[in-house]
């Protein structure tokens, strides 16, 4: 990346400071351009969802796998629980998403509380030995007494299919129909999965993040405290693909020495990775036979290494330190989130732009690569962080208000739904943490928080999906390579050219309101 000027400006920018600069090109679509990541991971989208409580969960976990992405799961949750956890997102099918399932005798109630945790919108009902027998959605519900057996209400017009059928047969199969749902059985016949019209086209675009058994991907997070071996055997022992030293103030003392042990646990287990990570686009695969291949190849297939993230920093020093302590990935941001209030609280902190721009020169020097944390507000942020040289964004309260993230979905005044969302060092994410510590000491540390501990984060009903976003998302990046010319980030990263604007000359770009 280069300024458009040469000469960088004396001050930090953020995103709202910056502008992306069209290239003469030559890359005749967006779908001829490849997201995947180059920093070793495996993601073949380069979005991270952040560790928060109120994002990350099992359920994003596994459609971002399943679209190409990546979910770290929060150091807070039980390592037996966690263990469960990635136990079960690798189980999930790489292609078909995981049904609401229900029997004929539950009741509507029971349909109404499931079916907001999925975003295809149905429940499946399944006989005795679990063939799908019909199909309840929120219209079925609707003017039925929450009492009312399921098998009153359900659809008998099922569209079943076998696992081993291509997503564009899927699509073909629905569209035009009155089912909206594809129910994907097994050679028994018992259900294993569901597609809609919009998931299997999502099917043929995207390439799920795959391990080397072909199954979907998961990170999860360590911190600083405790026994941070151990945590880290146990992690290496549920099959962890990644593994995130976290701590809002990486350049410390106690992360170098946290980050020396993960990496020698990660050692001594035979689960490193090379040092210098390949920028070699997946190989392309057949797309009618294999599972999860998409519009750009097959899927990414990182082997059985073990990638070792750490952060937070926002310097090149941090950054070599880190990299030197034995990081891969570099986590680089204080203070852009939208539940952190660091730098109202403390004044520390630095504008991303520039931090991801100076940590990303550091760490190629060294073979490693950053992830950009914080401050993605818009598609376009994305896109100029992957200019600036990270190889992934991270994004967390952005998904909070989706059907996968974890919380309930719940309704404001007028009705609208939402779900809430927290900063991980907020009052309500201490409490959490210290729940097992004494009186003295939670009061103690409560006198030391930062971060928002509840906002109601609303769905947006055109797109309540986390998959909805990607697609915003990854549309908007395909679209920023081909304007710079570019079919890689890698190569997005070197072509990119960006000039620095006014604060009116980001408005200028920005939609006017809907009404105007």
């Amino acid at each position: 990346m280069r300024f458009y000027t040469d000469t960088p400006p004396g001050h930090d920018l953020t995103y709202d400071d910056v502008f992306l600069m069209p290239n003469r090109s030559a890359v005749a679509s967006r779908f001829d351009v490849d997201l995947a990541t180059s920093d070793g991971t495996g993601a073949t989208i380069p979005v991270v969802v952040a560790n928060m409580t109120a994002v990350a969960g099992r359920r994003m976990a596994e459609t971002m796998a399943r679209r190409g992405g990546l979910v770290v799961l929060p150091q807070d949750v039980d390592t037996a629980a966690l263990r469960d956890i990635v136990a079960w997102v690798k189980s999930r099918h790489p292609v078909w998403d995981t049904p609401l399932v229900l029997t004929p005798n539950d009741a509507v109630a029971d349909a109404l509380n499931l079916l907001p945790k999925r975003a295809h919108g149905a429940v499946v009902i399944v006989d005795e030995d679990e063939r799908p027998v019909g199909v309840v959605d929120e219209a079925a519900c609707a003017g039925v007494d929450r009492f009312t057996r399921l098998s009153d209400v359900a659809d008998p017009d099922v569209l079943t299919m076998p696992l081993t059928a291509a997503p564009r047969e899927v699509f073909h199969q629905l569209h035009g129909r009155n089912v909206h749902i594809a129910l994907g059985v097994d050679e028994e016949g018992r259900l294993a999965g569901v597609l809609t019209e919009v998931s299997a086209l999502r099917a043929e675009l995207y390439r799920p993040a795959l391990d080397d058994k072909g199954r979907l991907r998961v990170a999860a997070a360590i911190g600083v405290n405790g026994d941070v071996s151990a945590k880290t055997t146990a992690l290496l022992d549920a099959e962890v693909d990644i593994l995130v030293v976290d701590t809002a103030h990486g350049h410390q003392e106690k992360m170098i020495t946290a980050l020396k042990a993960v990496r020698a646990a990660v050692d001594a287990a035979g689960r490193g990775r090379p040092a210098t990570p390949s920028a070699e686009p997946a190989p392309a695969l057949d797309r009618q036979s294999s599972p999860g291949a998409g519009q750009d190849g097959g899927p990414s297939l990182a082997g059985s290494g073990v990638t070792v993230v750490a952060g937070n920093v926002v310097t090149a020093e941090g950054t070599r330190d880190l990299v030197e302590a034995g990081a891969d990935v570099v986590k680089v941001g204080v203070g852009p989130g939208a539940m952190c209030t660091t730098r109202m609280m403390t004044g520390v902190g630095r504008p991303q732009f520039s931090a991801v721009l100076e940590c990303a020169r550091a760490a190629r020097e060294l073979g490693a690569r950053v992830w950009a944390d914080g401050g993605v507000r818009h598609p376009r942020d994305v896109a100029l962080a992957l200019a600036a040289g990270a190889s992934s964004v991270m994004v967390g309260s952005w998904f909070a208000g989706t059907y996968e993230s974890p919380g309930d979905l719940l309704r404001d005044e007028q009705g609208h739904p939402y779900k809430e969302s927290f900063g991980m060092a907020s009052k309500r994410a201490v409490t959490a943490r210290t729940r097992a510590d004494s009186a003295f000491d939670r009061a103690r540390k409560a006198l030391f928080e930062e971060g928002i501990s509840t906002s109601r984060m609303r769905l947006n009903p055109a797109a309540p999906s986390v998959e909805d976003l990607l697609d915003a998302i990854c549309s908007g990046v395909r679209s920023a390579c081909t304007y710079t010319g570019a079919t890689t980030l890698e190569e997005f990263h070197d072509k990119a050219v960006v000039g620095v604007q006014s604060a009116s000359g980001f408005a200028e770009g920005a939609p006017l309101p809907t009404g105007w």
